[in-house]
């Protein structure tokens, strides 16, 4: 917990804060090491290490000289006896542990792999400039310090920033970064760009346009004093890095640094593969993911296909969802177009199942979701990704999205399977039925939309339709049931739309309503429901997602430290029930719960309801 750290906003793991001291800062956050000798201008100092200082006794008496020259409510990280990464474990923590400072004000620790952390209001990677190049041994460091600390404080990781790689240290959850990469770089003659460095005897131009290098072309730098030229590559060096940081920032709260960090990883081989081997880390990645994002999520490469968004979709469609009472599959390909239903292509294929349609259970087969049951075809990320239409699938797409298929067969048994597609597609279903031993007839004749395909199509269905009554309306409750299902849990569904349920209004904005009482709403632009204070008492016994608050009636908005308990599965952008003994609240969670739970600051949950309790 902190007195001084407050986050703001929310992408994944990434997040703007503010640092609540005398004169607040905003986070992500870059040290200037040209400020280091002159401490009123600085918001967060190095005490300084102990190397230096020589005695524990000293380092109390430089923490006390500086605490009473910049007062409580500027930052200062304590005095410590860091150690490389390659200095064994038992030795460094034997002189680590040793070090206790009493300091009443704002404080930063260092911490080293294996070492319980005190309290404090931000923690340092111990050695993190070491690990560049070395994105196993950073990461596994990384998430070890980070998942031994509260979420509400700040994490800096000195000595390893550049511009090229800024994005990606913000992304996996740093907070504050220092600017000493780009001034060492530049006394080696260095120029730095957000998409790599240059040398600068290579350079025949300067490729930037900030104020400095708008004053100065390439020929003037190299006939300066080495004094002269570092000067001019420092201030553009930094400049570089505070542009990037402006654009992490603004990527962060529009959501999309994901996206960003997909292509900014290119610059270096070491920075692709800390991409890759933190996706590897799910459980870290996810627990701070939201539930959906307003933006679209731009799947272009490779490392689309383990991003968080795209496996837990896959995951739930696996544990969660329930497929219609229907004994006839029909797998279809996916279209551009999002909804997928309101494409050119599947409108054809609505129409040549014309009356037959709701004896079939519609599948979609897509990249990089895997497959996509047409009642969530709505549900976030299935309507609001895009990814590059070449008409070739690699090896990696072609493997997940065949494990998805199969996975879903070997769970859920129909009568028959049609499957109406192409290429890569009709690949896929052919070598999951040769795996499950199972028959797929297939309906396309050399185009799916082709007048011939279309007409094979509804020939094929109208001979295995079995008739039977399926209404309109048990249709919608299907629908909905599905998607209450992904959402809450299994069972859900039918907790929320029992059979006397209704539903009213028209697609996509669907309303349920039990004895009058109206229980849920389905929001289009994320597929998902939004629930009512009667929905919310229906299931409050079943519900994973409940907020257990203090003895207080909240207003629009409940803080942090009301939050007596939160579910760990509540995850940001989640609907939850919000139970107090003063209070029963529906509302969507701005943290994760394990966030709201341990935080002493912020806007955990924004409400929607509120129903007194007398």
């Amino acid at each position: 917990m902190t007195r001084y750290f407050e986050v703001q906003h929310r992408d994944g793991a990434a997040r703007i804060g503010k640092l609540l001291l005398d004169t607040p800062i905003q986070t992500p956050y870059i040290i200037d090491t040209g400020t280091l000798g002159n401490l009123e201008k600085m918001s967060i100092i190095d005490a300084g290490s102990l190397w230096k200082l020589g005695s524990k006794k000293a380092a109390e008496e430089c923490l006390k000289e500086i605490r009473d020259l910049v007062g409580e409510d500027t930052l200062i990280i304590h005095p410590h006896q860091s150690f490389p990464p390659s200095v064994p474990d038992e030795v460094a923590l034997k002189a680590t542990n040793a070090l206790d400072f009493i300091d009443s004000g704002a404080i930063g620790t260092t911490l080293r792999s294996g070492q319980q952390p005190r309290k404090s209001d931000l923690y340092v990677m111990e050695g993190a400039g070491c690990f560049e190049n070395n994105a196993r041994d950073f990461l596994n460091t990384f998430f070890e310090l980070k998942s031994n600390i509260l979420e509400d404080t700040a994490f800096y990781t000195p000595g390893i920033c550049l511009p090229e790689n800024l994005a990606m240290l913000v992304y996996l959850g740093v907070d504050v970064v220092d600017d000493s990469r780009t001034v060492i770089a530049a006394y080696n003659d260095i120029y730095l760009t957000s998409s790599g460095r240059f040398y600068l005897d290579s350079l025949s131009e300067l490729p930037c346009r900030c104020q400095v290098c708008a004053s100065v072309n390439i020929q003037e730098i190299r006939k300066m004093g080495r004094e002269e030229r570092a000067e001019i590559l420092v201030r553009h060096n930094r400049n570089v890095l505070i542009a990037e940081l402006a654009l992490v920032r603004e990527r962060v709260r529009a959501g999309t640094l994901r996206e960003y960090v997909e292509g900014q990883c290119r610059t270096r081989p070491w920075l692709t593969a800390l991409l890759r081997l933190s996706d590897f880390e799910y459980n870290y990645m996810e627990k701070h993911a939201p539930i959906f994002r307003s933006g679209k999520l731009i799947a272009n490469t490779c490392e689309s296909l383990t991003r968080v968004e795209v496996v837990r979709f896959a995951e739930r469609v696996l544990e969660r969802y329930n497929p219609p009472d229907v004994d006839i599959l029909l797998l279809l390909p996916c279209s551009a177009k999002k909804p997928y239903s309101t494409s050119n292509s599947h409108q054809r294929f609505i129409w040549a199942l014309g009356k037959n349609r709701v004896f079939v259970h519609e599948v979609i087969i897509t990249s990089p979701l895997g497959i996509v049951p047409r009642e969530l075809e709505l549900t976030y990320p299935a309507a609001h990704y895009d990814i590059a239409v070449t008409g070739y699938w690699d090896a990696e797409e072609k493997k997940w999205v065949t494990d998805r298929l199969f996975r879903y067969l070997s769970k859920h048994r129909y009568s028959s399977i049609v499957a109406h597609v192409e290429g890569t597609y009709r690949e896929i279903c052919e070598s999951v039925a040769e795996r499950l031993g199972i028959g797929i007839i297939y309906t396309s004749c050399g185009n799916v939309i082709s007048h011939e395909s279309l007409f094979e199509l509804r020939n094929t269905i109208e001979g295995l339709c079995t008739r039977r009554t399926r209404t309109s309306d048990f249709i919608k409750k299907e629908l909905m049931r599905a998607i209450a299902d992904y959402q809450f849990g299994s069972g859900a569904g039918g907790i929320l739309l029992p059979d006397n349920s209704v539903i009213k209004a028209i697609y996509p904005k669907y309303q349920v309503f039990i004895d009058k009482k109206q229980v849920a709403t389905l929001v289009p632009q994320y597929g998902a429901l939004a629930l009512t204070i009667a929905g919310a008492e229906l299931l409050r016994i079943h519900s994973n997602y409940i907020v257990k608050i203090d003895d207080f009636l909240p207003k629009g908005s409940i803080l942090a430290p009301g939050v007596v308990e939160a579910n760990p599965h509540i995850r940001p952008n989640d609907e939850v029930i919000v139970s107090g003994s003063k209070a029963f609240c529906v509302g969507r969670a701005l943290m994760g719960g394990k966030e709201m739970q341990d935080s002493t600051r912020g806007i955990a949950v924004d409400l929607r309801h509120v129903k007194k309790i007398k």
